[in-house]
């Protein structure tokens, strides 16, 4: 552990040295220069890690539009499902590093399938160089109307009372956000619960709907319609703050957990190697288009919320998303698959 976060710290400080540097020269801006970068006989591509229609693949055309209007070039959409982004994230890995091809990837594709896969064709931080952060989701903490804790720090004792795996948990499955976020709950309450993963949100909602299952962790705009017709109760939201879309739900960093942050997020990068100038024009088109209104609101109706960053930011946050779930994952004693 100690290597691995020392290598990352190291590589995050040569980053933004270099980024720093790159500031200071002066760059050929504006539409001419990026439609020079973009002309190209091969089409610039956004690969996205999951199927059409669900809120990765909007967020991915949110982006090409993006792109589109600010680059005056078009970016298709080509969706890469399975192995937790696995194949999009080596598709962009091996692509040609001219800033043609970018990955939207997840907290899975940067951080946590290079501790729960035993064999990765990329390497989180060293195959890609990163471009912008871009939205992040909150998970929700539900019981079971029958379920006895009416707050999160009931739900803890009542868990701590019946004894390590006395009380079960669902979530869509093994390495799943909402599956992390319940681990990196348990860590920091020191608490121990029996996971029973299932085969999709559906079966687990169904399951937890039924009173099958009590408790569960999940991305909150999945069980908001629940939550408000009562069929399930909310204890705590995951995300740093309070969520925009229920704000009448407190944080678990609120109930006793400072700092307690576990939110699915979204980012670009493109292959390692990339030029930094183009990079940097990616990155302030991307960040740039997310700060308008028409993309808050349209992330919002996703029940997303914007989280615009550069690419110094995104590098940044991803060494400390790693030293973070490393740590979780090994305390749930998840070995690699």
């Amino acid at each position: 552990m100690t290597l691995l976060v020392h290598r990352r710290a190291v590589l995050a400080t040569a980053f933004a040295a270099g980024a720093a540097g790159a500031l200071a020269v002066p760059l050929r801006a504006g539409r001419a220069d990026s439609q020079a970068f973009l002309r190209a006989d091969r089409t610039a591509r956004i690969v996205v890690p999951f199927a059409a229609g669900g809120t990765t693949d909007l967020l991915g055309r949110l982006m090409a539009g993006i792109l589109a209007a600010r680059l005056g070039e078009p970016f298709t959409i080509e969706n890469r499902a399975g192995a937790a982004g696995i194949a999009s994230a080596e598709i962009v890995a091996r692509a040609p590093p001219d800033g043609r091809t970018l990955l939207l990837g997840t907290v899975s594709t940067a951080v946590t399938n290079q501790y729960l896969y035993r064999h990765l064709p990329y390497d989180g931080v060293e195959s890609f160089a990163p471009v912008a952060l871009m939205a992040e989701m909150a998970n929700v903490l539900v019981v079971h109307p029958d379920f006895p804790a009416r707050t999160l720090q009931e739900f803890v004792g009542l868990c701590r009372a019946a004894g390590p795996h006395k009380v079960a948990y669902g979530s869509s499955g093994v390495g799943s956000a909402g599956h992390l976020a319940m681990e990196y709950l348990q860590c920091e309450a020191g608490i121990r619960l029996a996971h029973a993963a299932q085969r999709g949100r559906a079966r687990m909602t169904r399951e937890l709907l039924s009173g099958q299952l009590m408790v569960a962790m999940d991305t909150l705009p999945a069980c908001l319609k629940h939550i408000r017709s009562g069929a399930l109760r909310a204890l705590a939201v995951s995300s740093a703050e309070r969520w925009f879309a229920a704000p009448e739900i407190p944080t678990v960093a609120e109930q006793g957990f400072a700092d307690f942050d576990a939110t699915l997020w979204w980012y670009a990068a493109v292959p390692a190697g990339t030029r930094r100038d183009r990079v940097k024009t990616l990155s302030e088109a991307i960040v740039a288009g997310l700060k308008s209104p028409a993309a808050t609101a349209r992330l919002r109706g996703l029940g997303v919320r914007e989280r615009p960053g550069t690419a110094e930011d995104l590098f940044l946050h991803i060494a400390a998303e790693n030293v973070k779930w490393k740590k979780v994952i090994a305390s749930a004693g998840l070995a690699p698959r």
